[in-house]
């Protein structure tokens, strides 16, 4: 787990403090604690206490009641110059911000500009240039303590030019033994000549001449006695006697060569990703805001693609991270070899890519590139002994349509990117004014669902499951709702999608079972019926680590036997990993819970599929019982579905039963079991307990 980070806010205006800590807090961009001071010289203070927590960024306003302007920036930064600083500026003040920034600040935002979007981003991306920076830093650190632990070479001269003395380096460095060079022209033993080729003058002859120190041009070449080169620096004085006169020179020189090419490496990873070896965000930015000059000149168009691995967390949790690692690898070629030459692939962090199309006439241009890379992706990657097969979900912006900056353009293709996955993934979504709406709305629901167990906003709901035949209760499922102030009851098709990409589906999933069996105990204790309730089980829970040791654990906290416990699987959530996940519903079914099949009929069946997992009951998918009385191919998969589990000896429960029809149809079918309105909606515990005690039949059909 990630450790909060803390952030220095420098703020007198409430008001604005509250849209900055809100903007932050509620983000889903890093966890973060925010420390508020009023005046710059309390902030100078606790910056100045550089643990107990370290400040890992500043944000402030240069205009406070005790210091204002760019003295209030420059006072900051002089105590704290490694700590990234982010402006917080109003319209009127732009210039000073702009200012600070020249002098060492990272960014600035506008007080207008800010929202639960733009905030959280330039903070990351401050809080990531200065992770880079302090990388660099420390190389640079490095490179500098081993030159300095190195001695330097030194050769000495008489007035006439002439070799007096080399040290065992410059003799190294040469090739040239100091025995031989004695008496040797300065020129012949130290051949030098510019980056260009071309000879320079001997820097030895210079100082004896002017009596002065001398130097070589800046990169400069050493050829050694056997041809080999290397960039040397050196610095050259003249020698004196002891009435003043020149009698020689002496340099100083060492091989830079290594340096150079560090600092050209250095150069080059503060703009490319260590990993893909493709531009980072910083060079991408800058290439996209030369396109948007470019194309406004021209008044064409340009696209941006924001591209992002589906399920990527599955492959690192099932392989490790060395295999998706490569697989990140294989995937940047990919998209490299799909693009024109003229374009830009750069890995963002972790699974996202961004393409920038520099050019498209029109803006189905982008979709057929967006349809090219989803094709040539989808084709397995070898990885090792793997194949690896991955689907991609692409948001597309078009400037000048969906933004005219690169901020903005890019903003736009990551909220397309995630209409895109919440349509099934494996697509691509042009950006459309409402997605934005929808990522809010997503963003309010990602923030509430981070404290929603802590607030007890959930609660379990009950809807019987009924014998056909005898017209009995013979279970129920459990099904969450979510309380959300002040938006009501949240049905879980609005929030359950969300919690699985946001890693909250793990701990609200163990509730539901610890909250569940909390119940069916209450029940048992009471002498109600003892019937097993379902509880649905995603994919996500499955692969979570040490699933079945929870399970196992909640049984025994709340004294239940195993089989008073259904977990509902869905086909799509067996066949995501089905090599690990038949282990666990193995294991599950050791323990003693029952498992059925939800949903089924929609996505993969097959015998196969039936014979492998150790499945107890299919539950016939409601779409297929809507129509059984109207569609005759409808009809013709319930009787199948219902043949085929008589044949397995599995138990089939149809879902979604809503009407007599419907019921009756089921009866004459032989269907063990139903679900649905006909017989009674989902109903909170209390009344469920009323249930419990009456006359099902009764009661439940009345």
């Amino acid at each position: 787990m990630r450790l909060a980070q803390t952030i220095l806010l420098i703020l007198d205006d409430d008001a604005l403090a509250k849209v900055v800590r809100s903007a932050i807090l509620n983000s889903t961009d890093g966890s973060f604690v925010i420390e508020r001071v009023r005046r710059c010289a309390r902030a100078l203070t606790r910056l100045r206490r550089s643990g107990d927590p370290p400040i890992a960024a500043v944000i402030v306003d240069l205009f406070l009641p005790d210091s204002e302007g760019i003295d209030t920036f420059e006072n900051i930064f002089r105590v704290s110059p490694r700590i990234p600083i982010l402006v917080l500026s109003h319209a009127e003040h732009e210039s000073i911000a702009e200012r600070a920034v020249q002098r060492g600040a990272q960014d600035y935002i506008l007080a207008s500009h800010i929202d639960g979007y733009t905030l959280p981003k330039a903070l990351r991306n401050m809080l990531e240039r200065a992770a880079n920076a302090e990388a660099l830093f420390i190389e640079k650190e490095r490179a500098e303590v081993t030159l300095n632990s190195i001695a330097d070479a030194v050769t000495c001269t008489d007035a006439a030019g002439n070799i007096t003395y080399l040290n065992p380096i410059a003799e190294a460095m040469t090739g040239w033994p100091a025995a031989a060079a004695q008496g040797q022209p300065f020129s012949e033993v130290f051949r030098i000549i510019g980056m260009d080729r071309r000879r320079i003058v001997n820097p030895m002859a210079l100082a004896i001449r002017g009596n002065t120190p001398a130097s070589l041009a800046a990169g400069c070449l050493l050829i050694r006695r056997d041809g080999t080169e290397s960039v040397i620096e050196d610095s050259v004085a003249p020698i004196h006697d002891r009435g003043g006169g020149v009698t020689g020179a002496v340099m100083v020189f060492h091989d830079v060569t290594e340096i150079r090419e560090m600092s050209r490496k250095m150069s080059y990873l503060a703009q490319h990703d260590y990993l893909t070896d493709l531009p980072n965000r910083l060079m991408f930015d800058d290439r996209l805001s030369q396109a948007i000059a470019s194309a406004q000149r021209q008044r064409g168009q340009l696209a941006v693609l924001f591209v992002d691995v589906d399920r990527f967390k599955h492959i690192n949790d099932s392989f490790g991270h060395l295999i998706g690692d490569k697989l990140l690898v294989s995937i940047s070629r990919r998209l490299v070899a799909n693009v024109r030459h003229s374009d830009t692939v750069s890995r963002q962090g972790g699974d996202e890519f961004v393409v920038l199309l520099s050019t498209v006439a029109h803006a189905q241009d982008a979709a057929l590139s967006a349809q090219k890379i989803l094709a040539a992706l989808g084709m397995p990657h070898r990885i090792e002994q793997h194949d690896l097969q991955v689907t991609l979900s692409l948001g597309i912006g078009v400037y000048p349509h969906d933004g005219t900056d690169a901020q903005t353009l890019v903003k736009n293709a990551d909220v397309a990117m995630l209409n895109a996955k919440e349509r099934g993934r494996n697509s691509y979504q042009f950006f459309k004014p409402h997605m934005t709406e929808r990522a809010q709305e997503r963003q309010h629901l990602e923030s509430g669902l981070r404290h929603a167990l802590e607030r007890h906003e959930f609660e379990l709901f009950y809807q019987p499951k009924m014998d056909l035949r005898t017209e009995t209760m013979t279970g129920a499922e459990a099904l969450i709702r979510w309380r959300k102030p002040p938006h009501g009851v949240v049905l879980p098709n609005d929030f359950i999608y969300i919690a699985e990409q946001c890693g909250y589906i793990v701990p609200i999933g163990q509730w539901v079972l610890r909250e569940a069996c909390r119940q069916r105990r209450i029940w048992l204790d009471a002498q109600l019926a003892p019937i097993p309730v379902a509880i649905n089980v995603s994919a996500v829970e499955l692969r979570s680590k040490n699933f079945v040791e929870c399970v196992r654990d909640i049984l025994e906290d709340t004294g239940l036997e195993p089989h008073y416990i259904e977990f509902e699987l869905t086909e799509t959530a067996l066949m995501s990993d089905p090599d690990s996940i038949v282990t666990v519903l193995r294991k599950l079914k050791e323990i003693g819970v029952q498992l059925a099949l939800d949903d089924f009929g929609t996505g993969y069946s097959s015998l196969s599929f039936l014979k492998r997992f150790p499945i107890d009951a299919l539950k016939i998918d409601r779409s297929f019982v809507a129509g059984l009385c109207t569609n005759a191919g409808d009809a013709k998969i319930v009787s199948a579905v219902i043949n085929l589990g008589r044949s397995f000896n599995l138990k089939v429960v149809a879902e979604g039963v809503e009407t007599r029809d419907e019921f009756l149809a089921l009866q004459a079918q032989n269907c063990d079991e139903g679900q649905g309105y006909y017989f009674k909606a989902p109903v909170a515990a209390g009344e469920f307990s009323k249930l419990l005690t009456a006359d099902l039949s009764t009661t439940v059909l009345a």
